[in-house]
């Protein structure tokens, strides 16, 4: 989920730097938006929200593509607007010239980057366990947690260097792993040995109705569609970005959301609801059901596990950088801003994000019978829709300012129709989110108010 902090009043007139090289075309654009919305998601959460509509899991999938669809619309016509490596903050940034509003939405980035590679981190662990058929408690599972997130931390800490050509390879293991569900659930359900009844149960909880479930559950399935709005920053290496990004963009959008309906059937139609909703690790649950002797299928713990690897890779080399970000331009504590001497990485941002993320991971681990990857993941789709509904306000606000130029043009109705959805994917009355997920994000959110009450203190006593 990579941006950027929107550049201050002394930088926004520096055209002197050099521009970055257009290497990607349609075909390396496509695999890179595939690739971005493929992971944690999807091979975490199926259970949980089967959990909440039953058999009808596909439901929430689609209406959540429906949400995604309509707010990706909003990015493209500000990206093909602004073709700049940027992202939310810079167009919120645009739209209201306020630095505390831009700040506001740049950390929710950053927060959500944190929240997800939290989630990534317990569902690496469920998927280690399940793949060396460890007998493996919640004590465990959370050392395993921690463990991976120090592994990331040391990674951070070295220096990574993230190519088009290697996200190629990453994106093709993971989808690798959706397709093996789809054909070996094929395979079980041809042999008749499906129940297809069970795709279109509703079982909602008993302190929801149809609807509020259906709402909780998209809330959920949202964690599985976002990613689709890190190629905006992309932006600057793609050739005709005007040209290219709708058709891509949307197609990205439409492959992932047909893989996640798919799934979601065939993982109901294998797995009664009850057990797909217990497990930690329910694709592998599936596929073990489908075809328990054969081979191939315990290797999707494996794919699992490199897939939520790379989503918590990237989002913490996230996290980090737009920290770093922050603290070089004076917004929070400069200390943050620190580079290390040789390895040229900003080593007080990663691990304050690292220290933010263990926290996180050993909170919500130790609370008994907590969902965890559930409720970090619902906490992530939670702060990104809050995002979501600035970006479709800020359409509408940039339509006064013309760039003389051809861009995609959303209409009037999606951004606000954008906004609604989002909003009320969002509020707690209409979501039926757990309180969980608010407690999280205001807790993050108020760290970062603490920060740059610090900051701003510290510049009033200096000046």
């Amino acid at each position: 989920m990579t941006q950027i902090v929107p550049p201050g009043p002394a930088e926004a007139g520096d055209d002197d730097r050099p521009s970055l090289k257009r290497v990607m075309g349609p075909g390396l654009l496509l695999l890179f938006i595939v690739g971005d919305i493929l992971g944690t998601g999807i091979y975490a959460l199926t259970g949980e929200v089967a959990g909440e509509v039953g058999g009808a899991a596909w439901l929430p999938f689609a209406v959540a593509f429906g949400v995604a669809l309509i707010t990706a619309c909003s990015y493209l016509e500000l990206v093909t607007k602004y073709p700049e490596a940027a992202g939310a903050a810079l167009y919120v940034h645009k739209a209201f010239g306020k630095h505390a509003l831009s700040f506001l939405v740049c950390f929710t980035v950053m927060c959500s980057g944190i929240t997800s590679a939290s989630a990534a981190a317990r569902a690496f662990a469920s998927n280690l366990a399940k793949g060396f058929g460890l007998d493996a408690g919640n004590g465990v599972l959370l050392l395993i947690a921690l463990g991976f997130m120090l592994l990331i931390l040391a990674v951070n800490l070295r220096g990574v260097g993230e190519s088009v050509k290697a996200n190629v390879v990453l994106t093709l293991i993971e989808l690798s792993g959706l397709l093996l569900v789809i054909v070996l659930s094929m395979y079980f359900i041809l042999g008749g040995n499906a129940d297809f009844s069970r795709v279109v149960a509703f079982e909602t909880p008993a302190d929801k109705n149809v609807f509020l479930a259906i709402s909780a559950a998209t809330s959920l399935a949202f964690f599985a569609m976002v990613g689709f709005e890190d190629s905006v920053n992309m932006a600057e290496e793609t050739r005709e970005p005007a040209r290219i990004f709708p058709r891509i963009m949307l197609t990205g959008l439409g492959i992932t959301g047909l893989i996640y309906v798919l799934v979601s059937v065939c993982a109901v139609a294998v797995v009664p609801v009850g057990r797909l909703a217990d497990s930690e690790t329910p694709l592998v649950t599936v596929v073990q059901t489908a075809a328990p002797g054969f081979p191939i299928a315990d290797l999707l713990p494996f794919i699992s596990m490199f897939a939520v690897a790379n989503s918590a890779l990237i989002n913490m080399l996230m996290a980090s950088r737009l920290l770093y970000g922050m603290g070089k331009r004076g917004v929070l504590p400069p200390f943050l801003a620190k580079v290390h001497p040789t390895r040229r990485t900003p080593q007080a941002a990663i691990l304050f994000t690292t220290v933010i993320a263990l926290g996180l991971i050993t909170f919500v681990s130790l609370v008994p019978d907590s969902p965890v990857v559930a409720l970090l993941g619902g906490t992530t789709s939670l702060l990104l829709l809050a995002v979501f509904a600035a970006v479709n306000v800020s359409v509408l606000v940039l339509r006064r300012e013309e760039t003389g130029g051809e861009h995609f043009n959303a209409g009037r109705v999606l951004p606000v129709l954008g906004t609604l959805t989002c909003l009320y994917l969002v509020l707690p009355w209409s979501s039926g989110r757990p309180a969980g997920q608010y407690e999280i994000a205001g807790v993050l959110l108020l760290v970062g108010a603490v920060l740059w009450a610090v900051t701003w203190w510290s510049a009033r006593r200096r000046a």
